[in-house]
């Protein structure tokens, strides 16, 4: 008995993925699992000595793999990445918008330069993404985009006002692409709690970043638990869509 269109299209190998922030924790991890299962993999960040050590160690294993210096807050920079996967593959199948930052600090720091980041690199990166991904998906009939956002973005707390302005911002963009989507596209938002990343480098606030590195180091994920998440999105059937996965420590602060 033959296998039906959803079923050779489900799974990883061979699938083209671009992944953005690709140089470190989650965007790491995914590019190092979906490579070892198979996946294409273009990897996009803005430190391009991490690009190229992640990348020579997925080739070095027979992984196929390409990369390129990547700022999200520049359109054309994501559009090139985009161009990069069609050039060296032919199509690109998924969109993995996983860049972000997280400066956060009370309102009262009035730390504008880290509002603006923030919102330019979590929302702007990826509408930057749709903008680049949508007209090559629509040409292919397929395509998916997987959107990291936070449980940030379903509840905010004193600190993270900006931050989850972001994340919330992310989860109505995704779910408003859903639904305009139709049934070849698929969205797929992936919100985690503490992952254990360098997300508190970027965190000006002495105090506030000191708060967020003792919570990390007591309950933080593996960003290989949510590589594992964004896996199990991808390697569905095509007429599945997995909306949304919200995945947080067993142990909670």
């Amino acid at each position: 008995m033959g296998l039906s269109q959803n079923e050779t299209l489900a799974g990883i190998k061979d699938k083209v993925v671009v992944i953005t922030g690709a140089s470190s924790g989650i965007g790491e991890a995914t590019a190092l699992l979906l490579a070892e299962r198979g996946a294409k993999v273009v990897l996009g960040a803005r430190r391009h000595d991490r690009l190229a050590a992640l990348a020579a160690r997925i080739a070095e294993v027979g992984g196929e793999v390409v990369y390129a210096s990547t700022d999200v807050r520049r359109r054309e920079d994501v559009t090139k990445l985009i161009h990069l996967a069609c050039e060296r593959f032919g199509t690109i199948d998924v969109l993995v918008s996983n860049a972000g930052v997280m400066p956060v600090s009370p309102l009262d720091d009035l730390r504008v330069e880290d509002w603006e980041d923030m919102i330019d690199v979590n929302m702007k990166g990826v509408l930057y993404g749709i903008a680049g991904a949508l007209p090559v998906f629509r040409k292919m009939g397929s395509g998916h985009f997987i959107h990291i956002a936070s449980t940030a973005g379903h509840k905010t707390v004193p600190n993270q006002s900006v931050y989850s302005a972001t994340k919330f911002g992310v989860r109505a963009i995704s779910e408003g692409l859903r639904q305009e989507a139709g049934d070849q596209v698929r969205v797929t938002i992936i919100s985690p709690g503490m992952v254990r990343t360098n997300f508190a480098e970027g965190v000006t606030n002495l105090e506030v970043r000191a708060r967020l590195e003792e919570i990390r180091d007591k309950f933080a994920l593996p960003p290989e638990s949510i590589a594992r998440a964004i896996a199990y999105a991808i390697e569905q059937p095509a007429d599945v869509d997995v909306n949304e996965i919200v995945i947080r420590p067993t142990a909670q602060a």
